[in-house]
């Protein structure tokens, strides 16, 4: 079987230079954490992004689905599932909210499938929304998450497309892992009688584990170092470290060769 390497893109210098000043400047905008600054950044950006020109408050002869469109762009006047939740910390995912609205709202612009653009302005983002975020962290457009500050990201990781990471408990995903499209992670589980009575925990995965396309974790289980969850699969209980587990519940399939040096470390690790 080949082995292909990806190839190094980038666009014109030009557009590169905008790209990064934009991002800087929008860094360090949201270094301010206050709600109220922040949202007036993002509303401003919001109103460049969708209709090429500066925010300007909509006037009553202004068409009305203009107007809700504008209006729509600040996230004061935006509303989201999680924060609707009674274990949500008002002060933590308020100075987040702001933020959140313009990950997914940037997601939708004719911008937000630029993979070059969109690495970096998610990676900037999720160092001021997520609890730690690490360094060379590859997030693709459509990831969507619950709180983002019971969220934990280590270095090198990648998390591809339409990921859903509940971490209104606890989500930590270690150095080297990769989440597939489609994927769902899940750090909070419903009572079977009363669906409003919520058990929180900590869900982990790897060091370099793989969760792969559409599969589940469900909400307490640790994904082992270099485990890997197969497609479609759902992870009810624990995966052993290089494992492979498959199926509905998840079930061990395999167990992955080891090279020499990471045996040796998964041995001093015991």
């Amino acid at each position: 079987m080949p082995r292909y390497e990806y190839r190094v893109l980038n666009p014109t210098p030009a557009a590169e230079k905008s790209f990064l000043e934009w991002i800087d400047h929008l860094d360090r905008e949201f270094m301010n954490r206050d709600p109220e600054h922040r949202s007036k950044v993002v509303r401003d950006t919001l109103c460049q992004l969708y209709l090429g020109r500066s925010y300007s408050a909509p006037r009553p002869s202004t068409p009305l689905a203009e107007q809700a469109l504008v209006h729509s762009f600040d996230p004061r006047n935006a509303t989201l599932e999680p924060e609707s939740y009674g274990d949500a910390d008002p002060v933590k995912y308020g100075e987040r909210k702001p933020l959140i609205w313009f990950w997914m709202m940037y997601d939708r612009s004719p911008a937000g499938l630029n993979h070059w653009l969109g690495h970096r302005v998610r990676a900037m983002l999720a160092r001021h929304v997520f609890k730690h975020c690490g360094t060379n962290v590859k997030i693709f457009h459509g990831v969507e998450f619950s709180f983002g500050y019971n969220l934990t990201v280590e270095d090198n990781c990648t998390i591809h497309k339409y990921v859903l990471l509940d971490d209104r408990g606890e989500i930590i995903i270690h150095e080297g892992c990769s989440i597939s499209d489609y994927a769902n992670v899940y750090s909070h589980a419903h009572d079977l009688n009363d669906g409003m009575i919520v058990d929180n925990h900590r869900t982990e995965i790897g060091p370099r584990a793989r969760v792969t396309y559409h599969a589940t974790v469900l909400s307490g289980v640790k994904v082992g170092e270099h485990g890997i969850v197969g497609s479609v699969g759902v992870a009810s209980k624990n995966v052993e470290p290089y494992h492979i587990v498959g199926g509905i519940p998840a079930k061990p399939i395999k167990v992955k060769s080891i090279a020499p040096e990471e045996l040796q470390r998964a041995l001093e690790k015991k």
